[in-house]
């Protein structure tokens, strides 16, 4: 094949096909529907989650990742102290604690 046969193949692809465009819109599309049914949903829930953490204060009571309820006796940066029966402590890293648990009583969110 010789240039000139190159360009006019060339030629008449472009003046064929759809524009660039709208072939990339379906993605474009699929993309945003992930964004806002999946991933900016999942987020919004771990800064709840991580705020919700981030609040324990002594007294609460919390359920840690493997499934114990426990009351929080002392807080500092990164470790809680936790007691999970009368005169029974463990410390924990406040990233393991899974949720906090209302006082009895209380509505449920």
């Amino acid at each position: 094949m010789t240039i000139s046969t190159l360009s006019l193949l060339a030629a008449a692809a472009d003046a064929g096909g759809p524009p660039v465009w709208l072939t990339v819109l379906p993605y474009a599309g699929i993309a945003a529907v992930f964004w806002f049914l999946i991933l900016r949903p999942q987020m919004r829930a771990q800064k709840d989650q991580r705020a919700k953490i981030a609040g324990i204060k002594k007294g609460d009571q919390v359920l840690t990742g493997g499934g114990l309820l426990a009351k929080v006796i002392k807080v500092d940066e990164s470790y809680a102290e936790l007691e999970i029966a009368t005169g029974i402590k463990v410390k924990a890293l406040k990233s393991t604690i899974a949720d906090v648990i209302p006082p009895a009583g209380a509505a449920n969110d």
